[in-house]
């Protein structure tokens, strides 16, 4: 009796919270034997769970213009052999080598530069009969569009005309592996340096083609730049940290006041309310059916209106971004939002405060403790070279054009995660006079000339966006307590997170969390230091002031084009640079000039000398 083939293992494994912000289609992932592209969501076989977040969805499908998207969770290993096959796809990619057969030429130590397509069947190179290993080479070319493509390596040694088809290698003098010392050479003698592939501005790779690989068959496009023409293919090195940059969104789950309402309405749907066109046929219809006269006991006719609008699609979408309607919820002058249950989504208490009348908590207006939330995050694209940005209210702000995921997008990988969180909010009127400051306003154009320094140094940034100083100083503030704080709350820096709120209309706080879908999202130790906030306070300040680098960091100033840090002011890595997971925008758009007085300077701070 024949036993029956199992299916075929994986070439490699990762979490699913890893497909979302690393491994996402047109990743470039190196595994144990070769390299591959991450294949578009139509190579993903086993659909995973749907993802459930109406705030969030109905914000993708507006921003994507997709009616009809879903979110589902990245495919999983599925339980027993006789279980269907499930998994992400990748394509080989780079399909050109470097033999791992070496030779003393020309001054340095050669290796074949050859295609997939003159290996054999087990991708090996032969040289006299002799099989040699082969790994792929780390230089491929991409645009600021997203696709991807081989180095057409024969045209770049050549030049245009294509006459020449003898064997290629590529060599390299000296063992540090710089490009300066790596040259691409033909066994015509014609050679060329790699570091001529890096200049900008003059296109020395040629214009790109729209390759999509990790689309398969038929996904080239055609590429085209900010007027029409395509854009000239850029140096990349595939496993560098520029290759690929998620377009993530996300939310964190707040209690649905109008939960009651869509319950109502959804009872009473099919009884009648899908046929309601105007305001009165619901009082007409409440008189005239029972069962919708009961399913919409004590609710007003209007917000049943609005409510049947939404539902078909004909409401006006809402004004208020993903981070203002968090913020809504969270300043709620109640002091318990959600309900306390173990399974529970959303859960925050409002810590009691004693009056402070100097000091830094005098200009703290309210401190929130998120026993439990709930965070939902999607990927909706890539880029690469230049990471995406977001706008103040969590809202995409595309600098750059996105790559896409699918051919046909139709549902997007997301993911929940659970924890807890300290909400800090400070005083409304207190940011905003400070703002306006004259010595803030400087400190306020210094920064936004370094960020215009930056901007013009390429097009595709034209459409980025400067925070402005009450956010950079809430985002700097942000990174000293995480700092502080993860001494003492027992989770790793890296494991706590930021979400920033500035909004004019409704206030300023930042909400620190931590969201795994592990057990280190719920251990409680963010509650417990948020317990005592005002020693963590005091100890983020301290920080702040002194910094290691001192005074070369406070004295950096953000247009100084030989310094290239266009986007921080008074932020190195001895005092405001943290993880690049924690962070919302990449370690940019700090200066802890703005949050305490420094060395260089001491008049634009939000919290001045200690009393």
């Amino acid at each position: 009796m024949s036993r029956q083939a199992r299916a075929p293992q994986p070439a490699g494994q990762s979490r699913q919270s890893q497909v979302v912000s690393t491994f996402g289609p047109g990743a470039l992932v190196d595994l144990a034997e070769h390299s591959v592209i991450i294949g578009g969501l139509e190579t993903w076989h086993g659909q995973g769970a749907l993802v459930s977040e109406e705030r969030l969805l109905s914000r993708l499908r507006i921003d994507l213009n997709i009616p009809y998207l879903e979110m589902r969770a990245p495919p999983v290993k599925p339980d027993g052999d006789q279980a269907p096959a499930t998994g992400i796809h990748g394509f080989v990619f780079p399909t050109w080598f470097v033999a791992q057969y070496e030779e003393d030429r020309w001054g340095g130590t050669a290796r074949p530069l050859v295609h997939l397509k003159s290996l054999d069947k087990g991708r090996r190179y032969l040289h006299d009969k002799k099989p040699f290993g082969v790994v792929p080479i780390r230089f491929v070319q991409a645009c600021v569009n997203g696709h991807i493509s081989d180095i057409d390596w024969r045209a770049f040694v050549h030049g245009p005309k294509l006459d020449c088809y003898r064997p290629l290698w590529l060599l390299e003098r000296g063992t540090s592996g710089d490009i300066a010392a790596v040259q691409a050479r033909c066994e015509c003698g014609v050679s060329r340096m790699l570091s001529s592939a890096t200049v900008v501005g003059k296109a020395p790779l040629g214009l790109c083609g729209g390759h999509r690989p990790w689309l398969g068959i038929g996904g080239r496009e055609v590429c085209g730049g900010p007027d029409g023409s395509p854009a000239p293919n850029r140096f990349l090195v595939r496993h560098a940290t520029n290759a690929w940059f998620p377009l993530t969104t996300s939310v964190i789950h707040i209690p649905d006041r109008q939960a009651a309402l869509k319950r109502a309405v959804d009872t009473a749907w099919d009884d009648g309310l899908k046929n309601v066109t105007t305001a009165e046929q619901v009082g007409l219809l409440r008189a005239l059916v029972p069962a919708i006269k009961a399913a919409l006991e004590g609710l007003d006719g209007d917000a049943v209106y609005g409510e049947i609008q939404r539902k078909k699609g004909l409401a006006p979408p809402s004004n208020k971004g993903l981070k203002d309607l968090e913020l809504e919820t969270l300043l709620s002058r109640e002091d318990e939002v959600g309900e306390e249950k173990p399974d529970g989504d959303f859960f925050a208490r409002r810590l009691p405060l004693p009056p402070a009348d100097n000091g830094p908590m005098a200009l703290v207006d309210r401190v929130v403790l998120v026993h439990r939330l709930r965070e939902v995050q999607a990927l909706v694209g890539f880029t690469r070279f230049e990471p995406p940005a977001f706008n103040l209210s969590g809202e995409l702000d595309l600098p750059v054009r996105t790559a896409q995921l699918a051919c046909e997008l139709k549902w997007v990988p997301a993911i929940e995660n659970r924890g807890e969180g300290v909400l800090i909010v400070l005083k409304k009127e207190a940011v905003d006079a400070w703002a306006l400051r004259p010595e803030v306003v400087r400190r306020a154009e210094e920064l936004l000339a370094g960020f215009s320094v930056w901007q013009q140094a390429e097009p595709s940034r034209a459409k980025a966006w400067f925070p402005g100083q009450r956010y950079m100083m809430l985002h700097s503030l942000s990174h000293l307590l995480m700092t502080a704080m993860s001494l003492e709350c027992g989770y790793s820096a890296s494991s706590i997170r930021e979400r920033i709120y500035a909004s004019p209309q409704i206030g300023y706080g930042i909400l620190l969390y931590t969201g795994t879908p592990d057990a280190e999202g719920t251990l409680g130790g963010l509650i417990q230091v948020g317990r005592k906030i005002e020693r963590h306070l005091a100890q983020a300040l301290e920080i702040g002031r002194l910094c290691s680098y001192d005074p070369v960091c406070a004295q950096h100033r953000p247009a100084a084009v030989e310094e290239d840090r266009f986007l921080h002011g008074a932020a190195c890595h001895g005092c405001l640079l943290i993880s690049e997971t924690s962070c919302e925008q990449r370690n940019l758009f700090l200066d802890r000039a703005l949050v305490v007085p420094t060395v260089d300077v001491a008049d634009a701070a939000f919290f001045g000398d200690p009393a």
